[in-house]
């Protein structure tokens, strides 16, 4: 599961719609791989004011990745470190194992292999 993927998703348990501590989901026992991909500044720029920026740096320093800036940097002061940096984060990282966990209701969401199951029980939906 690539990290980029976190920032787009948050709880699907039916009591965590409308609640803002749903969002992000928090890695627990994640097992993280690096896959070099050439790194293409145009989709970063591009993705970076679709990017919740609190929600990315807080899920970089649990995954162990503290290069990122607190301050979400604009296209005009975007450095080829900070550039770097993303691209690393975001493309070249995945979680292969481990678990995705709501705050709100601490329901957990497994990952198998890359993939994330986020079929609830029918009591949740």
């Amino acid at each position: 599961m690539k990290i980029l993927t976190t920032n787009y998703i948050t709880c699907a348990v039916r009591t965590c719609k409308s609640v803002p501590n749903s969002f992000p989901l928090h890695y627990k026992d994640a097992e993280v791989a690096r896959e070099e991909v050439e790194l293409n500044p145009a989709f970063l720029t591009n993705i970076l004011p679709r990017i919740e920026w609190g929600a990315l740096v807080q899920t970089a320093v649990e995954l162990g990745f503290t290069t990122l800036p607190t301050e979400k940097p604009t296209l005009e002061n975007m450095t080829d470190e900070t550039l770097r940096d993303l691209h690393t984060l975001l493309i070249e990282t995945q979680v292969m194992e481990g678990k995705l966990v709501c705050a709100n209701c601490g329901h957990e969401y497994n990952i198998k292999e890359g993939i994330a199951n986020f079929l609830l029980p029918t009591h949740l939906v």
